[in-house]
């Protein structure tokens, strides 16, 4: 069974930082799949924050570009979501997601609160 594990998610006041982590599965971590973050927070639909495509270029919400970078590591197969400069509305549960031909792939989530 593919697992994703979201941490680094956490309580922090406007204007604060926080760097999300996602260990990803040896076999799925393949520069040719689809690796991103997404959000939902409660009432919403689950919206994207940020993704690589298959080719390595990435792609940001406009609510959060400027603000986020997405990044991996190779060498411990982790996705993060670097964030800064939070907001209350980037409160939600972040989840990790991994697709690939066969599978789209999802972690349990991290919630991130942000608030005074």
């Amino acid at each position: 069974q593919v697992q994703l594990v979201e941490s680094g998610g956490g309580l922090v006041q406007p204007g604060g930082s926080l760097r999300l982590s996602c260990v990803v599965p040896q076999s799925l971590f393949s520069r040719h799949n689809i690796m991103g973050w997404y959000r939902q927070a409660p009432g919403k639909e689950r919206e994207l924050v940020a993704r690589f495509t298959s080719g390595g270029g990435t792609t940001y919400a406009d609510s959060v570009k400027g603000r986020s970078t997405i990044s991996r590591d190779t060498f411990t197969n982790t996705l993060y979501l670097q964030m800064n400069n939070l907001k209350p509305e980037d409160t939600a549960v972040y989840y990790c997601n991994v697709q690939n031909s066969g599978s789209d792939n999802w972690g349990r989530g991290t919630q991130v609160t942000v608030s005074l």
